[in-house]
């Protein structure tokens, strides 16, 4: 166990074997981290990454205040798991492409209308529900590729015959607009738990969580209806967020920064678009902080995958993908960004988890289709 635990300092450690690439800024925006007052505990996961002056693919435990600049602004960024009605047999991937490819980046006024209460129809970011956005986020369509606990995946209650969807999206503009309102009157500061500031935040932060949740189910409808399909939640989850926690015998303060909370019964950690993503039952451990990692992280910067990679590949090479599977994304220079060989190996994620007993994998996940965009205006 211990060669896949990586300690920089008794409470500042990350999770990864051997054979994960770790990016040495990465380990030193979570040692940074670790410095801020009434920081406890570190732990990166094996998906690890930097980011905007803190790290991805990390969780953060604090006593006595949190830092909602630690949550970042896609406030409930998440994944949620549907199963659809549609049988695998009756996939026609020509067909499925040409509906997926005609559907509109942002819901029509008149679709969210009907799909909307009252109360969120005057949601100041009501137009942006249903839609995935930019970045990293996705709707993908997967089937059962492998079955690997039998028993757990019958008590799963998903059925290997039916197409699954998995949809990656957040909180849109109201996350960014909640850390903006936050930063401009506190900077990065942390917020003192029971201050009048922090319940404030804290209620937002909350509202955003449904949001980011709402959001996700629009978008599986938006996307099944477009197939002519149904389908029902199997799993939700957040991986931006910050709650009350008591580990190690603390009471605190748990952030997660691109990183799965583990009490959940099953969740999916995905690979890149053109790898395979898994479903895995979650063990809860302090050592890992309750979380789990998000998916497989980010290898090369956004900025330098299209240097990287087109003299090799145009953005219709990189429309197909090796296991078979298709993607639609009209932006260019998002396709590069989002390339599959920008992306760590999802393999080494899982045998990281798999060692340190932090789960334990019931099936393994192949892409179909997956949606990122159909115009350059996301």
């Amino acid at each position: 166990m211990d060669k896949c635990v990586h300690y920089l300092s008794e409470r500042v450690y990350y999770l990864a074997s051997d054979n994960t690439w770790i990016e040495s800024k990465a380990i030193q925006q979570l040692e940074t981290t670790a410095t801020l007052p009434d920081m406890a505990y570190v732990a990166g996961m094996p998906d690890l990454h930097p980011g905007r002056g803190y790290p991805i693919g990390a969780a953060f435990f604090s006593v006595n205040r949190f830092y909602p600049a630690l949550v970042g602004n896609d406030i409930g960024c998440g994944m949620t798991l549907f199963q659809t009605e549609f049988k695998t047999n009756k996939l026609n991937l020509d067909k499925l492409e040409k509906q997926l490819s005609e559907i509109s980046d942002i819901a029509p006024l008149e679709w969210l209308t009907e799909h909307l209460s009252p109360e969120m129809q005057n949601h100041p970011f009501a137009q942006s529900l249903g839609s995935i956005g930019g970045g990293n986020h996705f709707a993908e369509f997967q089937q059962i590729d492998q079955v690997i606990n039998d028993d757990l995946f019958i008590n799963s209650g998903i059925d290997k015959k039916q197409l699954l969807l998995l949809v990656h999206s957040g909180s849109r503009g109201l996350g960014q607009s909640i850390l903006r309102n936050h930063t401009e009157q506190f900077g990065h500061q942390g917020l003192s738990e029971g201050s009048d500031e922090a319940k404030i935040y804290l209620q937002s932060h909350n509202d955003a969580l449904r949001y980011a949740k709402l959001n996700r189910q629009l978008i599986g409808e938006r996307m099944m209806g477009q197939i002519r399909t149904k389908g029902i939640v199997i799993s939700d989850v957040n991986h931006n967020l910050v709650e009350s926690c008591v580990l190690h015998g603390l009471k605190g303060w748990l952030h997660r920064k691109g990183a799965t909370p583990a009490h959940h019964d099953i969740i999916v950690i995905p690979g890149s678009r053109g790898d395979y993503s898994y479903i895995v039952k979650p063990l809860v451990s302090d050592l890992s902080l309750h979380s789990l990692p998000h998916g497989a992280g980010r290898k090369w910067m956004r900025t330098e995958c299209k240097g990287r990679l087109s003299h090799k590949f145009t953005p219709i090479q990189l429309s197909r993908t090796a296991l078979g599977s298709r993607v639609i994304c009209a932006n260019k220079q998002l396709i590069y960004e989002e390339a599959p060989q920008s992306y760590k190996s999802i393999e080494t994620v899982i045998e990281s988890m798999t060692h340190l007993g932090l789960i334990e994998v019931i099936a393994r996940l192949k892409p179909i289709m997956t949606y990122k965009t159909s115009g350059d205006n996301v």
